[in-house]
């Protein structure tokens, strides 16, 4: 069975795509080292698509004795691809019966920020410093109501670690 769908190449992406790949690997968990090199592949590729029309599709495809995925930097091209769903995804090839998997609880940018300035022992003013952005952005981030741009997550990610939002 195949499995794919294409999410906009932003920050508020990645628990969706996370949601999918866990939905995908249902029934073939992954060890913590590949938990985190999944995650890695995410970032690079969300980063590898930024901009103002950046999509990424993800793939998974099921056999018998393993799973594996594709996540790839796409253009998706404004009309719905055939068989396809307005959101970008695209129907299963095949359909296995599966039970609905409960919704966990997934962090968002915000949190995950502000967390991290926590966890450093930094003010925001020192953050924006830190990552060439004014004051007002990093208390955008932190209280929600903006999320950075893909260039400026990659320099909160070399300054901060990865972005965990799971």
């Amino acid at each position: 069975m195949v499995l794919t769908k294409v999410f906009s190449a932003r920050p508020s992406a990645v628990p969706g795509v996370q949601d999918f790949v866990r939905h995908c690997l249902a029934e073939a968990p992954l060890t913590e080292a590949d938990n985190r090199e999944v995650h890695r592949t995410i970032l690079r590729v969300l980063l590898e698509a930024a901009g103002p029309a950046g999509k990424i599709q993800v793939s998974c495809r099921r056999y018998p004795d393993r799973v594996e995925l594709d996540v790839l930097p796409t253009v998706v091209e404004h009309r719905h691809p055939v068989g396809g769903q307005p959101d970008g995804s695209l129907p299963p090839r095949s359909v296995a019966p599966q039970a609905a998997e409960p919704a966990a609880a997934v962090p968002s940018f915000a949190e995950w920020m502000a967390e991290a300035l926590r966890r450093e022992g930094i003010t925001r003013e020192a953050a924006a410093r830190q990552l060439g952005v004014s004051v007002k952005t990093v208390s955008r981030w932190v209280g929600g109501e903006t999320e950075p741009r893909l260039r400026e997550l990659r320099r909160v990610q070399e300054r901060f670690g990865d972005v965990r939002l799971h």
